[in-house]
């Protein structure tokens, strides 16, 4: 069975303006983390090397931080108004705080009013980053029936990681010689994000929220799908699955490119290794994601899971080799590899939740899990290797790595219940 012979033309057309809008939100959210090493130093004072180093944790966590901001907002106008003014409108506020950063002057010229303002643009993208993502996966899970619907929502996540691959790839460009100033590459991303928030406007309210909507006021909760209430071991498995992936990118992106820094490595040779990481990601990922048309997404994600397990183990074994670039490539390379992430299974996450809390429930979890996890790993690293050494990796990435097992565990259990009522 083929997608051209599985979906409608209305299903094909928002899953093509969803999964480009979800990778130009995710290229202008990218664009300043893979560029820190560049535009810190120009926004930010001169540091010693261990300021720096917080400083990059800061830049990455103010991503997230302030996301159960916008978890409350969209949350709100996503169950409340609709997903589709949801995903029209976070996109214009990725382009509005884009044109920002742009125009912005840096801290030669202003001071720390410069860091100030670079900040509060971070934590805008953030919050439209957090209604962007949810509010098309969710769509898409209420417009696509399955089989297809774990896949196609799994492209979302496709999207998202491209968006970071193509973020990466400028970065390179813009570090590159000095090819090119690196305010077009925000100046650009803007205006596309502008093209993509007009070009919403075609999407149509989904009909399992309408229904869903008519059903709550009328207090008749039957057109419910979750075959459960919410209970806290539902909350719980969730956030522990959405805790995963901040925890991994900080590591694979962050603190080894923090390390090859300290290797002598020249900002655009650091650029250079993780867009080649960004790619095979994005290669392993869209395999799974395809997968899922075959194997239930669950299982694909905690076999992954299990495996990242054993390597959260053996990093500090590994890292007792000494330092080269090379070493850690490889190390980047597997992390990559097993990368925690709920996709492709977002689908059989969401579903879950009853239609009329959908959005402000699997958004403040998934907020609060990325907020809190961002802030615990990319400041808890820097401390525990000052402490510990390497261990210190294990002593985070291990406990993630097992709650996000049980997450997973928890899943199937629920999916293995809605089936079975479905078949009855």
């Amino acid at each position: 069975m083929t997608f051209s012979l599985s979906l409608t033309k209305e299903q094909k057309e928002a899953s093509g303006l969803l999964q480009i809008g979800t990778f130009l939100e995710y290229f202008d959210l990218m664009l300043y983390v893979h560029m820190a090493l560049v535009l810190n130093e120009l926004f930010f004072p001169k540091t010693d090397p261990k300021t720096a180093s917080l400083l990059m944790a800061f830049t990455f966590s103010s991503t997230y931080v302030f996301r159960p901001l916008g978890a409350l907002l969209f949350g709100y106008i996503g169950d409340c108004i609709g997903r589709k003014t949801t995903v029209i409108l976070t996109m214009m506020l990725m382009a509005i705080s884009c044109i920002l950063i742009a125009s912005l002057p840096t801290y030669d010229q202003i001071g720390i009013t410069a860091a100030w303002l670079v900040t509060a643009c971070r934590i805008i993208q953030g919050i439209s980053s957090m209604g962007e993502i949810i509010g098309a996966e969710i769509y898409l899970t209420e417009l696509i029936p399955l089989p297809l619907r774990y896949c196609i929502v799994g492209l979302i996540g496709c999207a998202s990681r491209l968006g970071m691959v193509a973020a990466l790839a400028v970065a390179m460009l813009m570090t590159s010689h000095d090819l090119f100033n690196w305010r077009y590459a925000f100046w650009a991303g803007s205006g596309l994000a502008l093209i993509g928030s007009v070009s919403r406007m075609r999407l149509r309210e989904t009909p399992e929220f309408l229904a869903g909507k008519r059903s709550e006021s009328k207090n008749d909760f039957k057109l419910n799908p979750s075959p459960q209430k919410v209970d806290v071991k539902l909350i719980m498995a969730s956030f522990l699955i959405y805790a995963g992936p901040p925890a991994c990118l900080f590591f694979i992106y962050i603190f080894c490119a923090d390390l090859l820094k300290q290797l002598g490595q020249t900002g655009h040779q650091i650029i250079q290794q993780n867009l080649l990481i960004s790619i095979i990601e994005f290669v392993i990922l869209l395999a799974t994601v395809l997968l899922s048309t075959r194997i239930h997404p669950l299982k694909i994600i905690k076999v992954k899971s299990i495996f990242f397990l054993f390597f959260a183990i053996s990093l500090p074994f590994l890292m007792t080799y000494p330092l080269s670039p090379s070493l850690l490539f490889m190390i980047q390379l597997i992390g990559a590899s097993l990368i925690l992430t709920a996709v492709p299974a977002v689908a059989a996450l969401i579903i879950q939740y009853p239609i009329y809390q959908r959005f402000r429930y699997t958004s403040i979890i998934y907020a609060l899990a990325r907020a809190l996890m961002s802030i615990i790993i990319a400041f808890g690293l820097v401390f525990l290797t000052d402490a510990f050494g390497y261990w210190g990796l294990s002593m985070l990435l291990v406990p993630v790595t097992l709650g996000f097992i049980w997450g997973v565990t928890h899943f199937e259990k629920l999916e293995g219940v809605r089936l079975n009522l479905k078949k009855k």
